[in-house]
C-alpha cells in the first residue's frame, strides 16, 4: 500500500500515479514489499531568503514488513527526475538490504557447524 503525503504542494492525481508507476516496478522485483506499508512525501522545498530555483524532495518509508525502516530521500529540480532516482537508489539499497541478512544467515550457519562437533 503507497500513502503519498504532499507538502508545500497542492495534491496532483497525475503526480500519486506516476509515483504508484514507478513503486509498481520495485514490487514485482521484491514481492516482500506487496504486504508492506510505504509512505511518499513530495515536498516543494523553497526559501524566501534563497531566490533561485524551486528544488523538489522525494523521500520513500517503509513502515512494516521485511524491509521496515529503509528510508530514501532525493531532493532534485524536477519532481520527476528526484522520483527517478530515488527509484534508482531504492533498488540498490534494497538489494544491499538482502545481500547483508543473506550474509548474516550465511555467517550464523558457519559458526553453528564449527561449534557442534561433527559425528563420525
Amino acid at each position: 500500500m503507497v500513502d503519498v503525503i504532499f507538502k508545500n504542494l497542492e495534491r496532483s492525481d497525475l503526480i500519486v500515479e506516476t509515483i504508484r508507476e514507478k513503486i509498481v516496478p520495485l514490487v514485482e522485483k521484491f514481492p516482500d514489499l506487496a504486504g508492506s506499508n510505504m509512505k511518499v512525501r513530495v515536498e516543494m522545498l523553497n526559501s524566501p531568503l534563497n531566490p533561485g530555483p524551486d528544488l523538489f524532495s522525494v523521500q520513500l518509508r517503509i513502515q512494516n514488513g521485511r524491509y521496515s525502516g529503509v528510508i530514501v530521500k532525493k531532493e532534485e529540480e524536477t519532481l520527476y527526475l528526484a522520483l527517478f532516482i530515488l527509484t534508482e537508489h531504492m533498488l540498490e539499497k534494497l538489494n544491499r538490504f538482502g545481500d547483508r541478512v543473506r550474509v548474516k544467515n550465511r555467517t550464523s550457519e558457519r559458526a553453528q557447524r564449527k561449534s557442534t562437533p561433527e559425528a563420525a
